[in-house]
């Protein structure tokens, strides 16, 4: 789990913000070590009640014991003075975040720190869960899960994940989307996307992004029409995710200028012979990989002045005060993208085990 929550964490990358997090996962149940019959030890959580101090013990290793698996994650490097140009009736709205529309959603009851819910701190937990989701896949099934940056700003990829990844190449292209600082199959456009991230950051500006993730070793026969429909499901995982304004399946709106003879994808004995449907027929999987393309709106938070109002509506120029931000978000949004998915689909294994009755054999070819 850990390694997943080091490519999320604020820090990690220089294209990112300059907020800098460690993000140490530690397990406070749900975990054994049944080899030894032991109970596991690890990390130590001090809280202080009452002016007295109390240890919770912590685990970092084990076995899981079917029992709910409860984690922590401590933000050590907040500044929530940050926000104070926020607070309140008064308090200043930030254009292209939910500042105005959740103050008066909740009568004024909102914590603006960090953005809440709506802050990208918020995807942690579905990094954690992702997390398990993908030991189950890939135990079982053998499914592995794979994100690369296709674009940033105007500049495109010349390369798409979908058209590179197998089966039998995913730990070599793992091993080179891991070691690089922007994570992209085509190495040329990410020296030149980290380029333009620099120059847009230097204006006090941010840059919107483009991230192909796809799934490979994929059971078929998982999902169901309408409105359990694997896409649906899938879609609405990706496409909710904070700052996301698109979400692609297969070739997505490619297949509009295209005609029937050139969209439909010759099917053989052995299986599928292309992969335009991406992965996906009727809310279906048919075995082929998985396939989506996921657009990211530019960060919210820029160092430019710009034209707002107040929570109580008074106009004003806005002009950020403090803060440390994104310049791409989509830089560190990879790992979130793939965990959602691994979840969505561990979701339709559950239901088609429960169903079907067919252990962890599911074939189509």
């Amino acid at each position: 789990m850990q390694p997943f929550l080091d490519r999320r964490r604020p820090g990690g990358n220089k294209h990112g913000t300059p907020r800098n997090e460690k993000d140490k996962v530690v397990f406070l149940s749900g975990l054994y070590q049944d080899d030894t019959d032991a109970l596991l030890t690890g990390s130590k959580l001090t809280v202080d009640v009452d002016d007295q101090s109390f240890e919770t013990e912590g685990y970092e290793d084990g076995f899981t014991t079917g029992e709910p698996i409860a984690a922590i994650v401590l933000s050590t490097s907040k500044k929530s003075g940050d926000y104070t140009q926020f607070s309140g009736p008064t308090g200043e709205v930030r254009p292209g975040h939910t500042d105005l529309v959740k103050f008066h959603q909740s009568k004024g009851f909102v914590d603006v720190r960090g953005g809440g819910r709506s802050s990208y701190r918020s995807t942690i937990t579905d990094v954690i869960g992702g997390s398990v989701a993908r030991i189950i896949l890939r135990e079982c099934f053998g499914t592995r899960f794979v994100s690369s940056i296709c674009q940033v700003g105007s500049l495109k990829s010349q390369k798409s994940l979908a058209d590179t990844l197998t089966i039998d190449n995913v730990d070599e292209i793992e091993t080179s989307l891991g070691e690089a600082e922007i994570a992209s199959i085509d190495h040329d456009f990410a020296n030149e996307a980290g380029e333009l991230i620099k120059e847009t950051r230097k204006r006090g500006d941010s840059l919107g992004a483009a991230v192909e993730v796809v799934a490979v070793g994929v059971p078929p026969l998982l999902g169901q029409p309408l409105y359990q429909s694997l896409k649906v499901r899938l879609m609405g995982a990706l496409g909710g995710l904070n700052a996301v304004q698109s979400c692609e399946i297969g070739s997505g709106v490619n297949v509009i200028e295209r005609t029937g003879s050139e969209n439909n994808d010759p099917i053989r004995s052995q299986g599928y012979q292309s992969n335009t449907h991406g992965g996906l027929i009727g809310g279906i999987t048919t075995g082929s990989p998985l396939v989506a393309r996921v657009g990211f709106k530019p960060t919210s938070t820029i160092n430019l002045p710009q034209d707002s109002v107040n929570k109580r509506l008074d106009e004003i120029e806005f002009e950020l005060a403090k803060g440390r931000h994104d310049p791409c978000v989509g830089v560190r949004a990879g790992v979130t993208l793939e965990s959602r998915m691994a979840i969505e689909l561990l979701n339709s294994v559950l239901a088609y085990q429960a169903t079907a009755h067919c252990g962890d054999s599911i074939k189509l070819f």
